[in-house]
């Protein structure tokens, strides 16, 4: 639950929205369930409830623990908060939290960068979310960029946190199952690797997106809209489409390369019925010998270097019709 800040909902707003969830889904088979929360509205009482209605996992948005970059960011909490709302959330009974960071902030150096994940590992998580800062279009962040009234931070800069983010995690065992994703040994979070895998997720609420074998679509960002269509009964879909199997296979390709684990030779095939080494010969031969990509009887991975290129490799997988 989550991408918006699900813990601004009042308690007893938020408990009605969970029972309600309860009555209307069998939640028998329930393996995670991860709510986000902000650090600055993170309260016992919330947490505990939150917990005793069968949430086991949270995830809090810290970005950052310099207060500059979080005012870059536009984000309002101070960076205490994060570590407050960590102990809150375990005397509530949490044993699985997750944090977010972002790196390559304006302004952030390689130094400010080395300092918020040691903070962060004094914290003992289990899991970590590192992303480095994009800036979609019509964003805030875009539109003040545009303008001039930052400048990005340079792309060697950018990469040096990133080979630093990855030496320094694993060696304090929060391996990179994902590029953006680390956790300790069997703490991965299972949602993350629901997308990774070309997995169905079915999204609820305004602009959520959903995927069901190979049918893919994103529900109507407008509230007004949303509502309209719900009451109606109708489905609020939009962007609705249905993917070709060699597109759904090469989408499925581009996600799995982003996992250390790679493309999985017959984890691939049983889900798409393709041959990865036969589909992808070209982008193989292209960039094992570089030393961009690792090929070996099971899978392709990315390589240390690869890493490096992933977006610009993925693209490489992507199949036209």
């Amino acid at each position: 639950m989550g991408g918006g800040t699900p813990s601004l909902l009042p308690l007893q707003d938020m408990r009605r929205l969970v029972e309600g969830m309860r009555e209307r889904f069998d939640l028998s088979g329930l393996e995670e369930w991860t709510v986000e929360v902000n650090p600055a509205t993170a309260q016992l009482e919330y947490c505990q409830m939150l917990r005793a209605v069968g949430v086991d996992r949270l995830s809090f948005g810290a970005q950052s623990f310099d207060r500059a970059e979080l005012t870059m960011l536009e984000r309002h909490h101070n960076p205490p908060d994060v570590g407050k709302s960590i102990e809150l959330a375990r005397r509530a009974g949490f044993e699985r939290l997750n944090i977010d960071l972002i790196y390559a902030i304006p302004g952030q150096s390689l130094e400010s960068w080395s300092a918020s994940l040691e903070t962060a590992l004094m914290l003992g998580l289990s899991h970590l979310s590192c992303y480095n800062l994009t800036y979609e279009p019509n964003t805030p962040m875009a539109v003040r960029k545009r303008l001039g009234q930052f400048q990005a931070v340079p792309e060697e800069t950018e990469l040096a946190m990133l080979r630093h983010t990855r030496q320094r995690l694993h060696g304090r065992g929060l391996l990179a199952y994902e590029i953006s994703n680390y956790s300790t040994p069997g703490q991965e979070c299972k949602h993350n690797l629901g997308y990774w895998t070309g997995g169905n997720y079915i999204g609820l609420g305004p602009s959520a997106a959903s995927h069901v074998a190979g049918h893919r679509w994103r529900n109507r960002p407008h509230l007004g809209m949303w509502e309209q269509a719900i009451e109606q009964g109708a489905m609020p879909a939009i962007d609705y489409e249905i993917l070709s199997p060699r597109r759904r296979a090469g989408e499925l390709a581009m996600l799995m390369l982003r996992l250390a684990d790679g493309i999985r030779f017959a984890e691939f095939s049983d889900r798409s019925g393709f041959d990865a080494c036969e589909l992808f010969a070209d982008p193989i031969a292209r960039f094992e010998k570089p030393g961009l990509l690792s090929v070996d009887h099971e899978s392709i991975r990315l390589t240390e270097r690869g890493v490096e290129l992933a977006d610009a490799l993925a693209s490489h997988f992507l199949l036209e019709d």
